[in-house]
């Protein structure tokens, strides 16, 4: 859908003085349209969603933005999608330095809504790669936790799965020592998981705009390739890329075989793809929520930590902390679709 169409069929705006997709500067309370768009190659875009905005809103982040020397010149509020309300963005055009993902967490609490902030930000409209992490980020569960729940075994592997995440154990190591507690496991139990798993809200609804969008879609997991396999069904996905649980007759012997998927591996599958496609490296986004995803989301144009551990989020571009993946979109269809001039 269209930015304008979006905007004719928008719901009720908290702030009746924004005209939805119109960017506008902002002194002393007072909002006057410019003509000027931003551009996105300079300075940072500081995005507020999830929540009630009034004037008073826009008087407190444009304040601490100003603790962090950085200056508002220009800010609009738009809506990507009518499943999510109105969010504001506040262009500061000669800030460099992004403030750190916990802090923009820690203040918008107290505003109720969430805050991100990226340069640069990947456009919607022309098409890009996204790479996610599958366990926790593209469905709701630990695939191998829950395994070990069938067999019986899940404190022993869910505790080596908390400090993986948490990048308190080496992601390889942890990996096999997991799965060696498998051993034995009988494959029906494997294709019943496999046949009922829950999907993080918004990220089907998510997956389908991006193809309407032409956007290439791809899982790189630490996971296993029967459940990547069964998500790419789900959402359309374009790849997969998992690691393979070896089977001797219909039992899991414990072993993975291949090369493993972890946080290297996952880089290296984001790269391969921008590679083969030719995107250049603003088009790209990487989200997952743990440790192990990193890498692969420092690589990326913009990498967002998804209901991350705080380690994650610290040192992700962006995170979105709650709600719906569909979230997403507010970081990638910023109202910038004119040449810049400003």
């Amino acid at each position: 859908m269209s930015q304008t169409n979006m905007a004719h069929q928008a719901a009720e705006q908290p702030l009746v003085n924004l005209t939805l997709n119109k960017w506008f500067s902002y002194s002393d309370e007072i909002f006057t349209p410019i003509d000027n768009i931003p551009d996105k190659a300079l300075g940072l875009f500081c995005i507020a969603f999830a929540g009630d905005f009034e004037e008073k809103h826009i008087t407190s982040i444009v304040n601490f933005l100003a603790t962090h020397n950085q200056t508002v010149t220009a800010m609009c509020q738009y809506q990507p999608d009518l499943g999510l309300a109105p969010a504001l963005c506040f262009y500061a055009q000669n800030a460099d330095k992004t403030i750190n993902p916990l802090a923009l967490q820690e203040f918008s609490s107290t505003l109720d809504c969430q805050l991100v902030q990226i340069a640069t930000p990947p456009n919607l409209y022309e098409p890009g790669l996204l790479v996610m992490d599958m366990d926790s980020t593209a469905i709701t569960i630990e695939c191998i936790d829950e395994i070990a729940r069938l067999a019986n075994v899940y404190n022993d592997v869910a505790s080596v799965t908390a400090l993986a995440m948490a990048g308190k154990l080496d992601f390889s190591e942890s990996l096999y020592q997991r799965v060696a507690k498998l051993e034995g496991i009988e494959k029906s139990l494997i294709e019943e998981l496999k046949n009922t798993l829950p999907l993080m809200p918004g990220i089907k609804i998510l997956c389908q705009i991006l193809k309407q969008h032409n956007w290439y879609l791809a899982i790189a997991s630490g996971g296993f390739v029967p459940f990547a396999e069964r998500v790419q069904e789900l959402i359309n996905l374009d790849e997969v890329h998992a690691n393979v649980l070896e089977f001797e007759g219909d039992k899991l012997t414990g072993k993975v075989l291949g090369t493993i998927v972890d946080a290297q591996q996952k880089a290296v599958v984001l790269e391969a793809i921008q590679q083969k496609l030719g995107f250049k490296k603003a088009q790209t986004v990487a989200i997952g929520d743990g440790a192990n995803d990193l890498v692969m989301m420092a690589k990326a144009g913009l990498g967002v930590a998804v209901h991350g551990k705080p380690k994650v989020v610290e040192q992700a571009q962006a995170a979105i902390c709650e709600g719906s993946l569909l979230q997403l979109l507010y970081m990638l269809a910023i109202p910038l679709e004119k040449e810049p001039t400003l």
